[in-house]
């Protein structure tokens, strides 16, 4: 039995050279996916035909089954190559995800067949969860439909940025180039809203060869490269992430007491010998003393590389532990938002307990909630789940849905959409140990608006026999919240105590939240994550609002560098009229001379991880109640103005 094959130098000449050459060859991960009966297993067939990669045994079993379950009235169907299922034969459609491997010149690939049935989805996820390339399918008859637009919603969920959208069975529509055009546009105008960075059309009929292989005679006003030509050449190795060294360990190597190496699989990044690194979740910091890979000890590695490294100090590190760079900490937390697609026949529940597989960890965790569902078909959100009626909001098969899950340890984890390999995790039921759900986790925890419903619908609040004027009467003033925000060393705190002191001499009760006292008592569970500064927020928030309902003046002063969180701030204040955000705005430059507490210095080294301003952001106030400049105010003057803008406001008198 011969294998027929594309290359054209004569392999006897130079065995090593040519194992060599193949060996090196880049390896490219692609999928196909549209409707039914667009022709993805008969475009993947005829790719592997025209190539002449199909061995001569299994091309004479196709013919044969060709006359029995060909459906193309042709003496060769090439959809049968990787329909391979009985049902599949049977039914003439994709039903489980088909893999080939196949070999040029100049590239090695695997390619996924994804079925295109909506009631396959989480087939068609899990095809696309390692590929670096979509092949999006259109029948040219019926252009885009709503299969399209979900199946190109899925693969840019899943961090795909490379498209190809095959227009298939230009024969059908004679060629017609205006049609062409048609769907080009219809594509393209609703794809704008995809994380999509490299589209390319080509126009085809993959069950006579146009344009898969070889340059098509029918279809001469196109001008650009056939499908397998631009499958050789699409550019893939910026799609790696090199920047972010990230290594889990699955295991712990000791043949004997003289060796303790760490071994797992390079998942982003470059890692060399002598780079400092911490071990998380504990932070624990030292060297990488020598790396080794299958062939012996290497001087870096890089991802997908499988290593083993030894370090410099007798650190604990164990498997489900991941070594990452002093000064480039992942988030590490037990709580975090993520898209999930939900794969298993009973829905799921907000409460109920799994198994969370991230990276080489394994960790219980509960569903806490499910924030909203996504309908694939429209990319819009669903019927927002939170704010549903019923207590049985659930993910049932095959739906995509946001969700916010909480872990029982913490974990490194990254965004999703910035590593593929650390931003990914399974759900795993803890009874039957099935595989439910995939996830990708989002960039940071959306807070909960307090327009939620309780947590219990047994929780009833209760009036007041004393009214808020009442209260405002016995304390001649209103009750108010100065919100101060800033970076830190922007004079936030210095300011309010000045104005507490202010406020007191002149008769008002008035009272300071301040962002370290805060985390000594009430807050002193919480990090600085941005889900735990999301957390910090809310708590004192409502603190501030009891606060006011007593009638007193409440001084904030916190960093609190997100947007979304200080809008929930003023939310969460009843009345919204006595909400007073101040944004204490101070050049990052002198905020960082100042320097009271050595806290930049500290992050500058890399001691501090997420510090807001250098290795986190800070996104400034956009319409602010007052600004205060402290680069050239003197405290005094910015007390004065709060002063000013209290009685502007009609708190006090």
């Amino acid at each position: 039995m011969s294998y027929k094959t594309q290359e054209k130098e004569p392999i006897e000449s130079d065995i090593s050279g040519y194992l060599k050459r193949h060996e090196t060859k880049d390896l490219l991960r692609f999928l196909t996916c549209g409707s039914v009966d667009d022709g993805k297993s008969t475009l993947i067939g005829r790719l592997l035909y025209d190539s002449h990669m199909i061995y001569e045994d299994q091309l004479e079993k196709v013919m044969k089954d060709s006359k029995v379950y060909g459906t193309t009235d042709e003496q060769f169907d090439p959809a049968l190559l990787t329909d391979g299922l009985k049902a599949e034969r049977e039914q003439g459609i994709t039903i489980d995800v088909a893999y080939r491997y196949f070999s040029t010149d100049r590239r090695k690939f695997i390619i996924a067949d994804c079925p295109g049935h909506e009631q396959y989805t989480r087939n068609m996820a899990t095809g696309a969860s390692n590929c670096n390339l979509a092949v999006i399918l259109i029948d040219a008859r019926y252009g885009v439909i709503k299969q399209t637009k979900r199946h190109s919603f899925i693969c840019s969920l899943l961090g795909i940025k490379h498209v190809i959208v095959a227009v298939n069975k230009m024969d059908l529509v004679d060629w017609n180039e205006d049609k062409y055009e048609e769907i080009k546009n219809q594509y393209n105008s609703f794809v704008s809203r995809l994380n999509f960075s490299d589209i390319h059309f080509i126009p085809m009929s993959a069950l006579k060869g146009d344009n898969v292989v070889e340059k098509s005679k029918n279809l001469d006003w196109y001008d650009g490269p056939t499908f397998l030509h631009h499958l050789e050449s699409v550019n893939i190795s910026t799609d790696r992430n090199l920047i972010d060294m990230r290594l889990p360990i699955q295991y712990v190597l000791r043949p004997n007491l003289d060796f303790r190496g760490f071994s797992g699989t390079m998942a982003s990044g470059v890692l060399r010998v002598g780079d400092n690194v911490a071990s998380l979740p504990s932070r624990k910091e030292t060297k990488i003393k020598a790396i080794y890979g299958p062939d012996g000890e290497l001087q870096e590695a890089f991802a997908p590389q499988a290593i083993t490294v030894t370090l410099e100090d007798e650190i604990d590190v164990s498997r489900g532990n991941m070594l990452v760079p002093v000064k480039n900490i992942p988030h590490i937390g037990n709580e975090f938002e993520a898209m999930v697609v939900w794969m298993y026949e009973e829905g799921a529940t907000t409460g109920r307990s799994y198994l969370i597989k991230h990276s080489t960890s394994i960790v219980p965790g509960v569903l806490s909630d499910i924030r909203y569902k996504v309908d694939v078909n429209t990319m819009r959100r669903a019927e927002d789940a939170a704010g549903a009626e019923s207590d049985e909001v659930s993910l049932q098969l095959n739906e995509i849905g946001r969700c916010h899950i909480t872990l029982h340890r913490p974990i490194a984890f990254d965004p999703y959409e910035k590593n593929r390999a650390t931003g990914a995790f399974i759900i795993v039921d803890r009874l039957t140990n099935v595989t439910v759900a995939a996830g990708m986790i989002v960039d940071r925890i959306v807070a909960k608006q307090k327009t939620e419903a309780p947590v219990s619908k047994n929780i009833v609040k209760s009036d007041s026999l004393v009214s808020v004027e009442d209260r405002q009467k016995l304390m001649n003033q209103k009750g108010a919240t100065l919100w101060l925000t800033g970076l830190s060393g922007s004079g936030k705190s210095t300011v309010a105590r000045q104005l507490e002191r202010e406020l007191i001499d002149m008769g008002h009760a008035c009272m300071i939240l301040d962002g370290d006292n805060i985390r000594h008592g009430l807050n002193r569970d919480l990090g600085f994550s941005a889900e735990d500064r999301t957390e910090n927020i809310r708590r004192v928030s409502e603190v501030a609002n009891l606060f006011n309902e007593a009638g007193l003046i409440v001084i904030t002063a916190f960093i609190s560098p997100y947007r979304a969180d200080r809008q929930q701030a003023r939310e969460i204040i009843e009345d919204t009229s006595r909400f007073i955000e101040i944004h204490v705005d101070t050049p990052l430059d002198v905020c960082e001379a100042r320097d009271p507490k050595g806290l930049y210095k500290k992050a500058r080294a890399g001691d501090i991880p997420q510090f807001t301003g250098i290795t986190a952001p800070y996104e400034a106030p956009e319409k602010p109640e007052l600004t205060l400049k402290t680069a050239d105010l003197p405290s005094e003057t910015s007390v004065d103005l709060i002063v000013a803008k209290l009685r502007e406001s009609g708190v006090i008198g």
